[in-house]
């Protein structure tokens, strides 16, 4: 990533000073290291895999800047976001620069993997974009319409558009192709069942960090999902459960805006969350979903014929929801 930004923008000007901001924060990188690893799971090369990483994770630093703005979010990484410090306009900005520059290391495959299997990773970061940026209309959707009506099914076809796909599927799916002589199908569709249930354990763990994890640790702000009225299955278990009269004054908090909310809102629906052992609930579904893909890997993978990449994808079966930030 610095090597496509330094190459852009000299690193003197503003630009340079926004672009690089997210990418340069402590992060956890789990989407190019599944790419990486996926590619030299099968024999691979991973060196062939590192532009396809460099451009997710610039895509994803990208859906940073919006999510932020759009969630008026506080802190990123244990820093201000980009729009506390520089304000929406340029914020803004940043995110559509940092999306564009994520097609340089698509363009620059050419030359490493060839022209078929650069194409295919191309069509597989537009289907990729193309299912996150839906996953989140979706979601914005069912704040802007109050929803007190989902099911965790909702949740889960939410996460599996928003999330899934640019945090697990593609990288697997891109990773395989990369380093393969010609993926196959069938392996295709395994290793995407498999990054779709750890790609929701990453979520359902994600948003359960979101309201007891250290602030510190974590370096978001906590019950920033509950200010933000996110449907979690952590907010659609309790709403599910609520009596009536719990689902009414449910509806009032939730329908206020984040920053018409108040400290006794948040501490209402905690408590309500605690009656209901909503977050233990969320974290028991996250292990079961990794336990899933655990299964997945041993029994379906055999094509997965380097033992130590295997091997770290099945330590992030654990990792990924045992982990505290």
């Amino acid at each position: 990533m610095q090597h496509y930004l330094q190459e852009n923008f000299r690193s003197t000007t503003l630009a340079y000073k926004l672009l690089s901001d997210y990418p340069t924060r402590p992060g956890k990188g789990i989407r190019p290291a599944f790419c990486l690893a996926a590619a030299a799971s099968v024999g691979g090369d991973y060196n062939n895999a590192v532009n396809t990483g460099a451009a997710i994770e610039l895509l994803h630093n990208a859906f940073l800047i919006k999510d932020d703005v759009v969630d008026q979010s506080l802190y990123r990484r244990g820093d201000l976001t980009l729009n506390r410090k520089y304000g929406l306009a340029l914020a803004a900005n940043a995110g559509d620069a940092l999306k564009i520059l994520s097609m340089t290391p698509l363009i620059d495959n050419l030359g490493v993997i060839g022209v078929r299997k650069s194409l295919q990773v191309i069509l597989e970061i537009q289907k990729m974009a193309n299912r996150s940026v839906a996953g989140q209309i979706a979601e914005l959707t069912y704040v802007k319409n109050n929803r007190t009506d989902l099911k965790p099914k909702d949740y889960f076809e939410l996460c599996e558009n928003k999330t899934c796909w640019y945090t697990t599927i593609a990288p697997c799916r891109t990773g395989v192709i990369i380093g393969s002589d010609n993926a196959t199908t069938e392996q295709l569709e395994t290793i995407t069942r498999f990054a779709l249930s750890m790609g929701l354990a990453f979520q359902i763990t994600d948003d359960t960090l979101n309201l007891s994890a250290s602030e510190k640790l974590y370096g978001k702000e906590i019950n920033g999902d509950i200010m933000e009225g996110k449907r979690t299955l952590i907010l659609i278990s309790l709403l599910n459960s609520c009596s009536s009269e719990e689902l009414k004054l449910m509806r009032r908090i939730l329908k206020r805006p984040r920053d018409t909310k108040s400290d006794s809102d948040v501490k209402f629906v905690r408590a309500l969350m605690e009656k209901y052992s909503c977050l233990e609930n969320a974290r028991k579904v996250a292990k079961e979903f990794a336990e899933e893909a655990r299964e997945i890997l041993l029994n379906e993978c055999d094509w997965m014929t380097e033992k130590r990449w295997k091997k770290f994808f099945l330590d992030q079966t654990n990792y990924l929801i045992y982990r505290k930030k």
